[in-house]
């Protein structure tokens, strides 16, 4: 029986010793920077693209690895069906054309050999409907929330986490050149 008892007392010292090295080791610590203004990517008589650069900061003690990045538009055709937008999220210089997130590691903060921070782009294109032009759609245009989500994990199981972004119809009008129409 007392053997028994030293098993178990020596399993229990195991447990909380591990337990204590986790707590000192740390975790990931995602924080992201949303203060880059909006800029007009590019602009044809069919389109126009607006994005925003999103930082990404680990601030945690261990890497943190992101995944599925993705834009969603908040903007139903109930709202207003002038506009079709799409969404994107694209790394900084990693352009695709397939519209994939290829996951990506951030290190720990302070790693002198590796990175701990990463941006990525939330691009959002409008794209006028209904047989408007670009310029009459957006004079109509309302504000447009943009949901940008994406997975992220550690030491932490995987979760996902979200910013909303929005882009005021006022500033939609000034990026594209347009004057806004009150309704």
């Amino acid at each position: 029986m007392t053997v028994l008892y030293v098993i178990i007392g020596l399993i229990v010292a195991a447990v909380i010793v591990a337990k204590l090295y986790l707590c000192i080791a740390g975790k990931e610590k995602i924080v992201v920077k949303t203060d880059a203004p909006f800029v007009v990517e590019s602009q044809t008589d069919d389109a126009i693209v607006i994005s925003k650069k999103l930082t990404f900061v680990n601030e945690g003690k261990q890497c943190a690895t992101i995944m599925d990045a993705l834009v969603r538009p908040q903007l139903p055709y109930e709202q207003y069906d002038g506009i079709e937008a799409r969404g994107k999220a694209e790394r900084e210089g990693e352009p695709r054309e397939d519209d994939y997130f290829e996951a990506v590691l951030i290190q720990k903060l302070g790693d002198a050999n590796h990175e701990d921070k990463l941006n990525i782009f939330a691009k959002v294109k409008l794209t006028p409907r209904k047989g408007m032009t670009l310029k009459e759609a957006l004079s109509h245009m309302v504000d447009l929330p943009l949901d940008v989500i994406w997975m992220e994990t550690g030491r932490t199981p995987w979760h996902y986490t979200k910013v909303r972004l929005t882009l005021s119809a006022e500033e939609i009008a000034k990026l594209a050149g347009v004057e806004l129409v009150k309704d």
